[in-house]
């Protein structure tokens, strides 16, 4: 990694935007799989502006390396005043872009963050009903898991 994009990635995660759940979101999505660590969740609110229905605040959690936090810190300031359709044009290349260019074993971080970002905003998504609470990251990596054996005579 250059020192540049090491030094942009210290300071996003020395003091990181918009960590952590959010109690009155319009969207959640969550994108990665238990079985390698990799999660992210961001949860998303609107708001009314000039007539257009635009993001006010996005706020995420990950388990995830540094780069991934740091991606999705920065997203969620970048997204916000945007439309879901304006957010949903950008890619990981675009969301990470403040940080400077990832190396490609750090893509994936981008990725992610645009991967949970996608699943919140899809149109046709399920709106997060009030009342109902999701599983926690935590609860999704620590779930028990089924294990099927066949045996085979």
């Amino acid at each position: 990694m250059s020192n540049d994009l090491e030094a942009n990635i210290q300071a996003a995660i020395a003091n990181p935007q918009n960590l952590g759940e959010m109690a009155d979101a319009d969207a959640v999505g969550t994108v990665g799989s238990a079985d390698c660590g990799d999660m992210l969740r961001m949860w998303v609110k609107f708001k009314e502006e000039d007539g257009r229905r635009v993001i006010d605040k996005a706020t995420f959690q990950t388990f995830g390396c540094q780069t991934a936090i740091a991606v999705a810190s920065m997203a969620t300031d970048l997204i916000r005043g945007k439309t879901a359709e304006e957010a949903l044009a950008m890619s990981g290349q675009d969301l990470s872009a403040p940080l400077g260019p990832l190396p490609p074993m750090k893509i994936h971080c981008a990725q992610l963050v645009e991967g949970a970002l996608k699943d919140a905003l899809t149109p046709g998504g399920a709106p997060v009903a009030k009342e109902a609470t999701s599983p926690t990251l935590f609860d999704q990596l620590n779930a028990p898991k089924t294990v099927k054996i066949t045996l085979k005579s």
